[in-house]
């Protein structure tokens, strides 16, 4: 039980704001560079997709609190997780579209898997997580896609 002194998954109103806040600005910034390359997945979709990890995050957190199950509540908030990143692998699955031999879509489910992992960083409290993991995927979406195009191995 010492293992949960320093961990307090009580969350007040506040830093529940702040970290559904802190998932929707990540999710925007990643998907605001989708959108603007016309990207099917955008800013609306990774929004909601950040939101909704951290969403569900705090609600597995909270429920297991609530319930008083302090020694479950890693586990169950762990399964609770796995769920959110096989439910955005679905999703993403959805956005690989093969067509004349080519398959297209592959970074934007893997830029949906990403952003929810930022919203269950943003949702468990892990702020520098979520900061260094958005801008690390912002960085590898912007400058290699610059790569992509010196190399032409992408038109812009």
């Amino acid at each position: 039980m010492e293992k949960f002194d320093s961990i307090d998954l009580h969350v007040t109103l506040l830093e529940e704001a702040l970290r559904l806040l802190l998932a929707v600005a990540c999710g925007a910034l990643i998907g605001w560079d989708r959108e603007s390359k016309g990207r099917d997945a955008g800013l609306r979709t990774h929004i909601m997709v950040a939101l909704g990890s951290a969403g569900f995050t705090l609600i597995a957190m909270q429920m297991f609190m609530t319930l008083g199950a302090v020694e479950t509540a890693t586990g169950d908030a762990v399964r609770i997780m796995a769920a959110i990143i096989g439910g955005v692998g679905f999703l993403g699955a959805g956005a690989i579209i093969q067509s004349g031999g080519r398959v297209r879509g592959l970074t934007t489910a893997a830029g949906l898997w990403v952003i929810a992992a930022v919203g269950i960083s943003a949702g468990a409290g892990f702020y520098s997580n979520a900061v260094f993991v958005t801008i690390l995927a912002f960085l590898t979406l912007t400058v290699l896609r610059r790569v992509e195009v010196l190399t032409g191995k992408r038109d812009e």
